[in-house]
């Protein structure tokens, strides 16, 4: 039995930005971790343990799968390991995003962002 992508939030910062990393391509860990060094500016840099503990309990709730499928196999490590991000991994990220946006909604009432409050 699948659980709802609700019960899963909030998300770890690094499953999140691994879902983030995965929407647009398969990608193996080395360059999981680079998408997320650049997408975050060097302000993420997750660790192989990190990251490869944070994929093992991804699959098993089944967010993301591994894939056999390579993107230039003839100019690949054939040891590397792609991951994809599946259909119930992108509702997860979807309720993720939404959960996060209220709560910038609400700092942003209290003017924590924006425009200080006088």
């Amino acid at each position: 039995m699948q659980t709802t992508p609700e019960s899963l939030l909030p998300l770890p910062n690094a499953a999140f930005h691994i879902l983030l990393a995965l929407a647009d391509e398969d990608r193996h860990g080395y360059g999981i971790i680079g998408d997320i060094e650049t997408r975050t500016g060097g302000a993420l840099r997750l660790s192989p343990g990190t990251l490869y503990r944070s994929i093992q309990r991804m699959v098993e709730q089944d967010l993301i799968v591994e894939t056999d499928e390579r993107p230039a196999p003839g100019f690949d490590d054939e040891r590397r390991r792609y991951y994809r991000i599946t259909p119930f991994g992108r509702k997860v990220a979807k309720a993720e995003t939404a959960r996060m946006l209220s709560l910038v909604g609400h700092a942003r009432a209290l003017g924590f962002a924006g425009k200080e409050r006088g």
